[in-house]
């Protein structure tokens, strides 16, 4: 297979040219400015076939997707943070629609104050639109997972559209090797999106009509059980790219150095590679910690999150984002999740790496240390303020 070396966002750019979009609608946000670029040079060079569909707004780029989506054409587009939030109301359109659009999403912290960096607020915030996140650790990963996603969503029993996460800068312009599968092998693993209802001229029907409360209810069952039971085919899906292109993603949680483990962290994105180094130096010292990498936060994977409890004496919990609720999302699902489970570790949220700073493989050791030793003091703790270093705030 060809080896490349390229940027996160050029990853999500060649993911969506080899899942063979054909409607990609945009519009330009930093840090997400360079995917669309590159899909609007592969276009109008004749690389990739597709129609590249410039708009006015997120808004209206979500809302064109929509409508290529509902007739039958496989959908692609990309944002960023505030370019997120204004896509918010067509996010909902398209999942209460079943249609199986992928969306690139370049972790950025929203304002005020202004920041482009990394910080997950922006998708947090959109958890509950009915969409599949998917976040990744590596240009290699966001290229796979493009590829992957649109498997998961298009597959009949789902049909639900899909975020593939990157870090702002830590990964969209960053270069690193990728190896870019043949188009004939995607192909095969991909076939072409075949819906089982669309709009067409030839056969007219009426979709998203208004519905009374006699039947809402049940549609939204419906997306519910939907997003349970991709549960088994991500996991599925990420198997058979593995036998076909000699490597997984970890389905729905990664494991890391978890097999004798006394403690381990939770993580995503970026930070999930720079624990490892963490986890190693403190292996090295005959420290038993481990990392549990979640690559899907919807649907969330409480199965695996409760199979690790079984394993542990105690989890700490790295969000970089939160909620002002109690702790970040991935802390309060976690937690969420071992209520009523027969093992109880004991769990902390360490919130860390807000706007982008900088998460040292020191500060993940010190981390793990307090992990280890189920520090008391609270439940929630901002790491490394400046002020005043660190701080319980519950």
């Amino acid at each position: 297979m060809p080896m490349d070396v390229m940027t996160g966002n050029s990853a999500q750019a060649y993911g969506a040219k080899l899942a063979r979009a054909e409607v990609v609608a945009a519009y330009p946000i930093t840090p997400q400015t360079t995917v669309v670029e590159k899909l609007a040079d592969l276009v109008a060079s004749g690389e990739m076939k597709a129609q590249f569909i410039k708009v006015e707004s997120e808004h209206s780029a979500m809302a064109a997707c929509i409508a290529a989506s509902a007739t039958g054409a496989r959908a692609y587009t990309a944002t960023a943070a505030h370019g997120l939030a204004l896509m918010h109301e067509m996010l909902i359109w398209a999942a209460g629609s079943r249609l199986p659009i992928v969306m690139g999403n370049i972790n950025r912290a929203m304002a005020p104050p202004w920041s482009v960096w990394a910080d997950y607020q922006d998708s947090i915030a959109e958890r509950d639109t009915g969409w599949m996140q998917f976040y990744c650790q590596s240009s290699q990963e966001v290229l796979d997972t493009v590829i992957q996603a649109y498997k998961v969503a298009e597959n009949h029993d789902i049909l639900i559209p899909a975020m593939v996460m990157e870090d702002a800068f830590y990964l969209s312009h960053t270069f690193e090797p990728v190896d870019v599968p043949p188009q004939k092998d995607v192909d095969d693993f991909l076939p072409p999106y075949d819906p089982p209802i669309k709009l067409d001229v030839d056969n007219p029907v009426g979709l998203c009509a208004l519905v009374p409360p006699d039947h809402y209810m049940e549609f939204r069952f419906k997306i519910a059980k939907a997003m349970e039971d991709s549960r088994k085919v991500i996991q599925e899906v990420d198997e058979e790219w593995e036998k076909k292109f000699g490597r997984s993603h970890g389905g729905l949680v990664e494991r890391y150095r978890m097999e004798d483990a006394d403690a381990a962290i939770i993580a995503a994105g970026t930070m999930s590679s720079t624990a490892r180094v963490a986890i190693d130096n403190m292996r090295d010292k005959g420290k038993k910690v481990g990392l549990a990498r979640l690559r899907v936060f919807r649907p969330f994977p409480y199965e695996e999150i409760r199979q690790i409890a079984k394993e542990v004496d105690s989890i700490g919990v790295l969000d970089r984002s939160y909620t002002f609720g109690h702790g970040g999302a991935f802390y309060t699902e976690t937690a969420g999740a071992l209520y009523q489970a027969p093992e109880q570790p004991h769990v902390k949220n360490y919130v860390i790496g807000i706007g982008g700073r900088d998460i040292p493989p020191k500060d993940i050791e010190e981390i793990l240390e307090k992990v280890l030793t189920k520090e008391d003091g609270g439940e929630v703790e901002w790491f490394g303020l400046r002020t005043s270093g660190s701080k319980e705030v519950n």
